[in-house]
C-alpha cells in the first residue's frame, strides 16, 4: 500500500483550495480544504482504489473510498528483460510479464520470431510455517503470466531490434540491444551493482507492501544478469543455509520464474558463463556451499576447468561477502566465517582475479587479500591508478558493490588494513576487460564521476 500525507500539497494546510460543501440560507456553513497528490503507478493488472483516511497506519479511520480505477490494458506485455543462455553470443532469452495466459511471441531481426513459453506461480507455491508467511497471506499479489522465448541465429557483438507481445494483448515498443561478445574474444564491457532496493518514484510512504508486488516493481526498473539474494530465497524450513524471514515466504520461486538464468535446474541457482576475455563463476551464498556439497564441487570443478589462454580473467560472484568492514549484527553478521573458511581457499587455488559481492550497502575495495591478510598491495601506475600485476598471482581483489539503491550502511571508525577504498554513496561499477587488462571503476550515480579505479594486468 502506498500513501501520502495530504500536507504534501503545500496549499492544503493554508486551505487555498477551499470548496463549500453545505449552504444554509445562502451562506456556506461547511467548507473543505482540497489537496492534489500525484502517485506513480505501474500496471499490476488489477484495479486500484484510493482511500482517504486519518489516524495513521496503526489506527486508520477511513473517511472516503474512490471507485476502482482500471488500467487501460491489464493484458499488456511489460517489463521485458534479456539474459544470456550460453557463451556463444548467438542466442538471447527475453522474459516478460502479461495478464494474458496465451502464448505470445518475440519478433526480432529481419522477420524472425519465436513463440513464448508461458508459466506462472500461485499462492500455494510460497513457503510458510506455523504462522503464515506474508507471501502466502496478506502480501500475496497475483503475478500474472511470465512469458519467455529464446532469440536464436544472432551474431555476437551485434545490434538487433525486437518487440514482444501479441495482436490481442498488445505489443511492446521496438527495442534495440547489443549481443555480448562470444567467450574467448577480446574486449568485454559491463556494469555491475548489488542490492538495488526499492523506493517509490513519488513522495509515497509504504506499508505492508505485497511481496509479489515488490517483484513487479523490481521488474519494471531492473535489467540485469541476476544472482539470488537473501531477500529472494531465505525462509524457515526452505532449505536455505540461513534461517531468516528475509524472503517473506517467496523462497526463490518468483525470482527463478521471473529471472531464468543459465542454471542446470530450478533451485540450483549457480552457473558460469564466458563473455569476451572473462569467465564468470556465479554462486548462491544462500544454498549449501559446505565442503563436498553439490554446489561446492560444482564451483571447484568449474573454476579448475577454465582455459586461461581463452578467458584469462576469472571473476567470482556471490551475494554475501567474504570481507566487509561493517560486521553487521551479532546474531546476523555480514560475513559468515564458515562460508569464508569453506570457499575462500577455492578462490586462491583457482587464481580468481576479482570477486564481486553485495549484501552490505556500500562500496568497499580490498587489496589482494586472503584470510584477512594483504598478500599484495597495488602499485600506482603513471596516471596514479592502483594497479595489480597478476603475472605473479598472490590472491583475488574483492569488491563489495551493494550500493545500488537500498539504504546505505556506514563504515566503522576502525578498519582493517586490507580495506583500501570505502565509499558510502549510491553508484555502480563498470568493468572493461581485454586479454591483458581488467579495469574496474566505481561511478557515483549522483555526480556520474569515477571515484575509484583499479587495474589488474597480466604480461
Amino acid at each position: 500500500m502506498q500513501a501520502q500525507y495530504a500536507s504534501n500539497d503545500p496549499d492544503y494546510l493554508s486551505c487555498k483550495k477551499n470548496e463549500c460543501q453545505k449552504y444554509v440560507d445562502g451562506e456556506c456553513v461547511v467548507s473543505t480544504c482540497g489537496a492534489t497528490l500525484s502517485f506513480h503507478l505501474i500496471n499490476i493488472r488489477t484495479g486500484i482504489k484510493f482511500v482517504f483516511f486519518a489516524g495513521g497506519f496503526e489506527t486508520p479511520c477511513i473517511l472516503a473510498v474512490s471507485d476502482s480505477a482500471s488500467f487501460a490494458n491489464p493484458q499488456k506485455p511489460l517489463y521485458g528483460h534479456l539474459s544470456s543462455i550460453d557463451s556463444t553470443g548467438t542466442s538471447m532469452r527475453i522474459t516478460w510479464v502479461s495478464g494474458d495466459d496465451k502464448p505470445q511471441e518475440v519478433q526480432y531481426g529481419d522477420g524472425q520470431s519465436q513463440t513464448s513459453q508461458v508459466t506462472t506461480f500461485t499462492q500455494h507455491d510460497m513457503c510458510s510455517s506455523i504462522l503464515k508467511s506474508p507471501a502466502s497471506d496478506f502480501g500475496w499479489h497475483d503475478p500474472g503470466y511470465i512469458h519467455s522465448a529464446v532469440m536464436t541465429g544472432l551474431n555476437p557483438s551485434s545490434n538487433f531490434t525486437y518487440r514482444y507481445g501479441s495482436d490481442s494483448a498488445g505489443w511492446s515498443g521496438r527495442i534495440t540491444f547489443r549481443t555480448p561478445p562470444a567467450g574467448g574474444s577480446d574486449e568485454l564491457k559491463f556494469i555491475a551493482f548489488g542490492d538495488m532496493g526499492k523506493a517509490p518514484r513519488d513522495p509515497s510512504l509504504e506499508h505492508f507492501i505485497q511481496w509479489s508486488f515488490y517483484m513487479d516493481i523490481y521488474l519494471a526498473y531492473h535489467a540485469i544478469y541476476e544472482l539470488i539474494r537473501n531477500i529472494f530465497r531465505d525462509y524457515v524450513s526452505s532449505g536455505s543455509v540461513y534461517i531468516t524471514p528475509d524472503s517473506g515466504g517467496e523462497c526463490g520461486v518468483p525470482y527463478e520464474t521471473y529471472f531464468p538464468m543459465p542454471t542446470a535446474e530450478k533451485d540450483k541457482p549457480w552457473y558460469s558463463i564466458e563473455q569476451g576475455s572473462v569467465h564468470f563463476t556465479v554462486i548462491s551464498t544462500e544454498h549449501d556451499w559446505t565442503e563436498k556439497s553439490e554446489q561446492y564441487n560444482w564451483m571447484n570443478n568449474d573454476m579448475a576447468a577454465v582455459d586461461r589462454s581463452r578467458t584469462p580473467w576469472l571473476i567470482f560472484i556471490g551475494h554475501r561477502p567474504m570481507h566487509s568492514s561493517n560486521h553487521g549484527l551479532l546474531l546476523y553478521p555480514n560475513v559468515d566465517n564458515n562460508f569464508v573458511q569453506a570457499v575462500e581457499p577455492l578462490l586462491l587455488a583457482n587464481e580468481v582475479d576479482l570477486a564481486l559481492f553485495g549484501h552490505v550497502h556500500y562500496y568497499e575495495r580490498t587489496c589482494a587479500v586472503y584470510k584477512g591478510d594483504c598478500k599484495a598491495m597495488p602499485k600506482k601506475d603513471e596516471n596514479g591508478i592502483d594497479t595489480c600485476d597478476n603475472s605473479n598471482y598472490t590472491a583475488p581483489v574483492h569488491a563489495v558493490i551493494g550500493m545500488a539503491g537500498f539504504t546505505l550502511d556506514k563504515f566503522p571508525s576502525d578498519v582493517n588494513s586490507w580495506s583500501l577504498v570505502r565509499i558510502t554513496e549510491f553508484g555502480y561499477v563498470r568493468v572493461r576487460a581485454t586479454q591483458k587488462e581488467l579495469k574496474l571503476e566505481y561511478v557515483n550515480s549522483s555526480t556520474r564521476k569515477v571515484e575509484d579505479t583499479i587495474r589488474i594486468i597480466k604480461a
